[in-house]
C-alpha cells in the first residue's frame, strides 16, 4: 500500500514508481544479528531542532519511515531527557502493524527501553503509566528509583556511577530484546558511538536550513571517526532524503 506523499528510491537501483510500504520494509527489515539502529532527522545545515523541537522538522515521508521502523524492531531506546523534553507518550502501533508483527513472530508492540542516569523521571507519565508492555528502565547501581517507578517499569542495574551502555544491550539482548531502535537524544547518541556501540544510522534530511543555534544530532565527548557505509539512498517529492547507512 502507498499512501501519501510518494518515496523513490534513488541509489541503488533508482526506481521511478513509488514504493509501497511493503517494499519499504523490506529495505529497513530485522537482522539476523543483533542491532542497534540510530534514528534521527536533520536540517539540511545540520541542526537536530526547529524552536527546541524535532518534529519542525519531520514531515509525511519521515514519520511514515519513523513508523516503520517502530514497527520492525524488539524495542525502542529512548534517553530520559529526551523522554521529558518531547513528551513522549505510551509506545502503540496502528492494527495493521500489530498485525505484521504478529504474523513475524513478535509481540504486537516494541518494548520501550529508557535510558537514565540520574532516575529522574516521573512514573504517572503517558510513555509508563498507559504502556501495552511493560517498559524497562537502564541506570546504574547508584541511582534511586523514584516513588512508583517500579510498579509501571523493570529498573535494571548495569554498571556503577553511570550507565555501563554495552552491560545495558547485553541484558536487553538477554530478554529477547536484539532489533533496538534508537530515537535519542544526541547525548545518548554520542554515547553509543563512543561506546562503538552503533550498527546502522537512518537519517532523514529535511530541505530546510534551520540556521545557527541548535544541537547537531550527536554530543558529548569527541571519538574516532568511524566509517558507517551508506547502504540506500530514498527521496520523497518533497525533497526530503531518507539515508541508510549500516555497518556490513
Amino acid at each position: 500500500m502507498t499512501v501519501g506523499i510518494p518515496i523513490r528510491r534513488l541509489w541503488p537501483e533508482p526506481s521511478a514508481e513509488p514504493l509501497d510500504d511493503a517494499t519499504l520494509t523490506a529495505l529497513y527489515g530485522r537482522a539476523d544479528q543483533p542491532r542497534l539502529r540510530v534514528n534521527f532527522v536533520s536540517s539540511l545545515d545540520g541542526a537536530v531542532t526547529v524552536e527546541g523541537y524535532s518534529a519542525g522538522l519531520s514531515g509525511e515521508p519521515d514519520k511514515r519511515v519513523f513508523g516503520l521502523l517502530r514497527m520492525v524492531c524488539d524495542a525502542l531506546v529512548v534517553a530520559a531527557g529526551t523522554l521529558r523534553h518531547e513528551g513522549y507518550r505510551a509506545v502503540r502501533l496502528d492494527e495493521r502493524r500489530r498485525a505484521w508483527r504478529q504474523a513475524n513472530g513478535l509481540a504486537a508492540y516494541p518494548t520501550l527501553v529508557v535510558v537514565s542516569g540520574a532516575l529522574d523521571l516521573d512514573p504517572a507519565q503517558s510513555a509508563f503509566a498507559d504502556a501495552p508492555v511493560r517498559p524497562i528502565v537502564l541506570t546504574h547501581a547508584d541511582a534511586d528509583p523514584p516513588p512508583g517507578l517500579t510498579d509501571v517499569a523493570d529498573v535494571l542495574r548495569c554498571g556503577t556511577g553511570r550507565v555501563d551502555l554495552a552491560a545495558a544491550l547485553g541484558a536487553l539482548h538477554g530478554r529477547g530484546l536484539t532489533q533496538l531502535l534508537c530515537e535519542g537524544g544526541p547525548h545518548l547518541f554520542g554515547a553509543l558511538a563512543a561506546a562503538d556501540l552503533v550498527d546502522e544510522l537512518c537519517l532523514t534530511v529535511a530541505p530546510l536550513l534551520a540556521g545557527p543555534g541548535p544541537g547537531r544530532i550527536t554530543a558529548g565527548a569527541a571519538i574516532p571517526p568511524r566509517h558507517l557505509p551508506l547502504r540506500h539512498v530514498l527521496a520523497a517529492d518533497d525533497g526530503v532524503l531518507l539515508l541508510r547507512h549500516a555497518r556490513g
